[in-house]
């Protein structure tokens, strides 16, 4: 592999799987993410919003991604992009900037604006939203399916 491009394709191919994994499960948020190192284009790991699932308050796709990586050294953060289905939130965007992770792609913004700003203010990321339809559509249905889980998920009330 020698170009982002075919690596950003096998990333979102990844995330949105997460995704579709999570919306399968009961009441699964479907946001999904994939960490690939961008010096060996290798897949580090993959995850997806379980906080229905494990009763968790912090498991958003990212957090759940960075998770199932386990611990990595600073150095492989930097060199790594982060891909995910909807722009991060500011919990996940704080742990990407902790992380020091530079590219984020995500694959939509529309459904959920999220600290793509902030991302790139404070961390000098990289951001890149590709206005994926998969990714558009599958929250599109959720949130219609079940606007309370969502609200929940980002902090609005009912």
């Amino acid at each position: 592999m020698s170009t982002f491009e075919e690596q950003d394709k096998i990333g979102m191919d990844a995330a949105f799987q997460q995704a579709y994994i999570s919306y399968k499960e009961q009441n699964g948020i479907p946001i999904g993410a994939c960490l690939i190192n961008n010096l060996t284009h290798e897949i580090i790991g993959v995850g997806h919003n379980e906080r229905v699932q494990k009763n968790s308050p912090t498991l958003h796709g990212e957090t759940s991604c960075l998770e199932n990586c386990g611990r990595l050294k600073a150095n492989i953060y930097k060199n790594c992009t982060l891909y995910t289905t909807l722009s991060p939130c500011i919990m996940c965007t704080g742990t990407i900037l902790l992380y020091g992770i530079k590219r984020i792609v995500c694959g939509e913004n529309k459904t959920y604006e999220g600290e793509i700003d902030l991302l790139k203010s404070r961390g000098g990321c990289e951001v890149i939203v590709t206005d994926d339809q998969r990714c558009i559509d599958i929250m599109d249905q959720f949130i219609k399916e079940k606007p309370e889980v969502w609200n929940e998920d980002i902090g609005e009330e009912d």
